[in-house]
């Protein structure tokens, strides 16, 4: 069964006096523990599909299911919980709190959950992807491909089945980005995720087990 699914979306903006349609009738899906990235021009409607996905936003048309369940009318405070619990996010930006150690950066997304203790799962990430060494670190402490380690083990923190990854190589350089594939192509596997890439970069594109092109908000595989 598809962890992630949209039939029949269609996303609408209004500017003005035009009306913008950045997705129509896209049909997608993804299963556990494949890497499937999504590319196209600028203004294709990549990050329109990624913040559908992600619950960041409402479809005008269809439906978007997750772990098989139609969560297209859900309300705000069940999205937030959805988001919670199955998705993760690694942003192109890191977006890490300049203030906080690696291990409190990772440990952040479960702080709302008092019912859990996330810290040894968050010292467990960080020694997975190398960085055992730099628990105790501030951003301003660690490289560009440190901070998207702290940034991928964050996303991984309240165990999801989804990742959701937009430009994750975006601001590194070749060889860090290729590493940075290998941790996410690693741990898809053994966390048994389903990993949603938007990238502009073909490196990305060679990890990935599926592609699918946007061209003017409509899919192409």
């Amino acid at each position: 069964m598809s962890v992630v699914e949209l039939r029949g979306v269609g996303k609408r903006y209004e500017s003005g006096a035009e009306i913008i349609d950045a997705l129509k009738g896209v049909d997608f899906s993804a299963e556990r523990g494949e890497m499937v990235t999504i590319t196209g021009p600028s203004g294709s409607g990549k990050s329109t599909m990624l913040n559908l996905i992600g619950l960041l936003d409402e479809p005008t048309e269809g439906t978007v299911s997750l772990r098989g369940r139609n969560v297209t009318d859900f309300g705000e405070d069940e999205r937030t919980e959805e988001r919670r619990s199955a998705l993760g996010f690694v942003f192109q930006d890191f977006h890490l709190l300049p203030m906080l150690t690696a291990v409190e950066n990772v440990e952040l997304p479960s702080m709302w959950d008092t019912s859990v203790d996330r810290h040894d799962r968050a010292v467990d990430l960080l020694r997975r992807v190398g960085l055992g060494d730099r628990l105790t670190h501030t951003p301003d402490e660690l490289s560009g491909g440190q901070k998207q380690r702290v940034a991928i083990a964050r996303s991984l923190v309240n165990e999801p089945e989804v990742l959701l990854a937009d430009e994750p190589t975006g601001n590194l350089d070749q060889d860090t980005g290729g590493t940075i594939l290998d941790e996410i192509t690693r741990l898809k596997n053994e966390e048994d995720l389903a990993v949603i890439a938007i990238t502009h970069d073909e490196q990305l594109v060679e990890y990935a087990d599926r592609v699918v092109r946007l061209v003017d908000g409509v899919t192409r595989t």
